[in-house]
């Protein structure tokens, strides 16, 4: 028995109006101290966690997640147990990838990949590429990614243009900027959703989460299941988004 029914056999009540949903997957570490197991093994629980939560994005019609793996910040912790991070996430891709496939899932990924082993490099870039053309469903991995690096990184590449003349200053708005991220082609961010409690967006996709819902829940990534997305997007649907504006109407 599968764990969840057919794409075309979800039910109405199933569907969302997030089109974007971020994850900041925070407390494998915790979630296996708590077990008395090593950290290695909540990494591991929590790889095995992103498929079923994006098939379930998937099933409720969600077009985009964007996923939190490895910030720009994270070199800093043990190098054994950085090196095991990648390793999952190779065998992850490697495992998946006809499924992606089959089910029309894209991988995006965000951050500077230049840094990773190569070997992870290389599975990415292959997934990447063979995924290209998918479009029910995309699965954006934001790897040795910091949201200020990709504003910097964004601004530098507008200087340059304004000093090759291509553009000129008094044409920079908000819209061409947004042409200069890494991100640009992702739509905003509906709602940014952190495990484990903690209550901090931490350098996550800044641009994008402008004008996000924020949902923060005591359970670890390990933890978290497709009742658990329920529970998101309930509360997601029952917030009164204004974007500045006042809805009249309101009690």
């Amino acid at each position: 028995m599968t764990l969840f029914k057919k794409v075309g056999e979800r039910k109405k009540e199933n569907i969302t109006s997030i089109n974007h949903i971020g994850f900041i997957m925070d407390g494998n570490g915790r979630w296996a101290l708590k077990r008395g197991l090593t950290r290695s093994i909540g990494h591991e629980k929590g790889c095995e966690k992103i498929k079923e939560i994006a098939l379930s994005c998937l099933e409720k019609n969600i077009k985009v997640m964007s996923i939190f793996c490895f910030s720009n910040e994270n070199w800093k912790r043990d190098k054994h147990e950085i090196d095991y991070i990648f390793s999952l996430l190779e065998k992850f891709l490697q495992k998946e990838i006809n499924e992606l496939l089959k089910k029309g899932i894209k991988i995006t990924t965000l951050g500077d990949l230049s840094k990773l082993p190569s070997s992870t490099q290389n599975i990415i870039l292959k997934c990447k590429e063979l995924t290209k053309n998918n479009n029910k469903f995309t699965l954006n991995i934001c790897l040795n990614y910091g949201g200020k690096a990709e504003i910097v990184e964004g601004v530098n590449k507008l200087i340059k243009d304004i000093r090759l003349a291509k553009i000129k200053q008094q044409e920079i708005d908000e819209s061409l900027f947004e042409s200069y991220l890494e991100s640009k082609d992702l739509p905003p961010l509906d709602v940014v959703v952190r495990t484990s409690g903690e209550q901090r967006v931490s350098n996550f996709m800044l641009w994008k989460l402008s004008y996000a819902e924020f949902i923060f829940v005591k359970e670890n990534w390990p933890d978290f299941s497709s009742v658990s997305l329920d529970n998101v997007i309930k509360e997601y649907d029952s917030r009164d988004r204004r974007y500045g504006g006042i809805n009249y109407g309101s009690k």
